[in-house]
């Protein structure tokens, strides 16, 4: 069994160098998840993986099931869940293909089912939420980095946007003045999710480009899998330290 869980996002719908595969198909509460829970050793630890928009990157980030997915991950035995996601870049000394580790969020999605604490409650029950990822975990991500010797920015906030398009120029203007760093399309309900469930939540990002705005040519989809490919390949180093330091 396992505690550490990996939900691969845009660029990370499966993990090349994960050996002894399984793949286990979860029930929950709240329906299907977006694949079957592969189970799998990466560095001689056991892990759990589960690409968010489906094995084949075909569930948009709006109709992504955020609770299934969490619940899933928290009945296959995992209480550590490291997100990766791609994201735009707002801050200036963001590059493509740059990791970051985000620790603040904003939430500007909407229709999104973003709570377990809705049908047949005792109590209304509210989180606390002013740290919406894991320190503890977020300081291991770092460290593995530094094994790795991958550079990455610590730090930041995620804009959380509903998708599935691309911000405006002028959307991205007011990201930045509300004090975003990254914008990206998956970040929320998840976290808060993961808090409900008492699993210890942390992102690794990838900027797949420059937000909208912030660069000198069109975001094409091209230039953002060109991109996502050098990101990912130092996302699995990181986490190839990580789970040895677990």
């Amino acid at each position: 069994m396992t505690d550490l869980a990996i939900i691969g996002g845009t660029g990370l719908t499966k993990l090349q160098n994960l050996d002894n595969i399984s793949q286990e198909i979860i029930d929950t509460p709240y329906g299907e998840p977006s694949g079957p829970i592969t189970r799998g050793v990466l560095a001689d630890n056991n892990i759990v993986f589960l690409p968010r928009h489906g094995y084949g990157h075909t569930i948009p980030p709006h109709k992504v099931n955020y609770r299934a997915n969490m619940w899933a991950l928290r009945e296959a035995g995992a209480y550590r869940v490291i997100s990766v996601a791609a994201v735009g870049g707002i801050r200036r000394d963001l590059d493509a293909a740059m990791l970051i580790i985000p620790d603040q969020i904003i939430d500007y999605t909407y229709s999104r089912i973003s709570t377990y604490f809705e049908e047949d409650l005792s109590n209304v029950t509210h989180i606390d939420f002013t740290s919406p990822y894991s320190e503890n975990l977020r300081q291991l991500i770092i460290n593995a980095a530094k094994a790795a010797q991958i550079n990455i920015a610590i730090g930041g906030t995620y804009a959380a946007t509903q998708g599935p398009r691309l911000e405006t120029a002028a959307e991205v203007d007011r990201l930045e003045r509300d004090g975003c760093d990254i914008v990206g399309m998956t970040g929320m309900p998840e976290a808060a999710l993961a808090r409900e469930l008492d699993i210890d939540y942390a992102c690794c990002a990838v900027v797949a480009n420059r937000a909208a705005g912030r660069g000198e040519a069109e975001i094409t989809m091209q230039e953002i899998e060109k991109q996502l490919t050098t990101g990912m390949a130092d996302v699995v180093k990181i986490l190839n330290h990580l789970v040895k330091s677990i």
